[in-house]
């Protein structure tokens, strides 16, 4: 089961990439001044009588532009200075504002645009650096939810936990449970990079469609070979093709849940035990390990304390029934049922 969000102040925070390019911020914000500047000067030139220029007393449209250039700097040189005191007044409510916004929309497009991305840019360095042997996760819906959470509890550290997807809103979810986030395509190569896939342990595909799956898979592959990938497949008729793009496990899980299903017709507990069997937190949990040197020669009857049930040998399943194929050799991958921590005995 998900842990409800914490309210407590995130451990880490979402890492998000602007939705528009520098340029095109940069020429919006140039338009609004622009605009605001053009306010400005019509003002002081429907109020041209209220002003007074100390150099020869007439004030002509370029002594207006002028005026309003000093008046938003701020450089007041004094040869033209507001005489009236309606002048004075609109300067004060209208103008003065206006200055503020101006130089705010300054200031908020240099931090943006140079302070901000220089930030992001290190931000993103020091993280990268402190990736290894991480886990990237494609997709935050319901499976990807449950696929961080079951990530941790079987030992990963929750800052070692990477989502990527495409909505900003799973983003934040994915914060408030402490674990990093990164606002893009999991098919894109350049994004794929930034979540560094060269240090990750494994790949987690939850994007829910099989295209896209494909896509990730071959793209993950090409930057890290030997990286671990896990896919979700929807369609049955899929898997075949996930499998030759490059996954080393796939997991359907409609058809998992329709087995369960048709099982729990004739059946009361095999579902439960199934659930309880595959969670961390359960009452038992199903684990993979390698073949210890003291267990080479026993059948999986003797070995233990656990319960062994099923052999991987060089690609061949072997089950606890099979006589002597039973008996432990070397390089052998043991699948067992252990009791989980909470139900250890001391």
């Amino acid at each position: 089961m998900i842990p409800p969000v914490r309210t407590q102040k995130p451990r880490k925070r979402i890492y998000i990439k602007s939705e528009h390019s520098p340029e095109h911020v940069l020429l919006r914000r140039i338009g609004l001044i622009l605009a605001l500047i053009g306010l400005v000067l019509l003002i002081f030139w429907l109020d041209r009588d209220g002003l007074k220029d100390t150099h020869d007393g007439h004030m002509s449209f370029g002594d207006v532009a002028y005026f309003t250039a000093v008046t938003i700097t701020t450089v007041g040189y004094g040869d033209i200075v507001p005489i009236s005191d309606r002048a004075r007044l609109i300067d004060t409510i209208f103008v003065t504002p206006l200055r503020l916004i101006i130089w705010f929309i300054f200031l908020g497009t240099a931090y943006e645009l140079v302070l901000q991305r220089w930030l992001e840019t290190r931000r993103m360095t020091r993280l990268q650096k402190s990736l290894r042997d991480h886990v990237i996760i494609c997709g935050y819906g319901h499976s990807g939810r449950s696929a961080a959470h079951e990530a941790v509890l079987r030992g990963t550290p929750i800052g070692q936990v990477l989502i990527i997807d495409q909505h900003a809103e799973n983003l934040k979810a994915a914060a408030e449970h402490g674990y990093i986030g990164l606002l893009g395509d999991a098919t894109s190569e350049y994004i794929l990079a930034d979540a560094g896939i060269a240090q990750a342990k494994a790949v987690l595909i939850c994007l829910g469609r099989d295209d896209a799956a494909v896509l990730t898979i071959l793209t993950s592959r090409h930057l890290n070979p030997s990286v671990r990938v896990i896919a979700s497949a929807s369609e049955e008729e899929n898997i075949k093709l996930i499998r030759q793009a490059g996954a080393d496990a796939i997991i359907a899980p409609s058809i998992v849940g329709g087995y369960l299903m048709a099982d729990s017709v004739e059946s009361t507990h095999v579902a439960d035990y199934i659930n309880d069997l595959m969670q961390s937190d359960g009452r038992v949990r199903l684990i993979e390990r390698a073949v210890e040197p003291e267990e080479i020669g026993k059948t999986m009857r003797e070995l233990g304390p656990n319960l062994v049930v099923r052999i991987n040998r060089g690609g061949e399943h072997i089950g606890f029934w099979e006589g002597e194929r039973s008996r432990a050799q070397p390089n052998d991958r043991l699948l067992e049922i252990e009791p989980s921590q909470a139900t250890d005995t001391p």
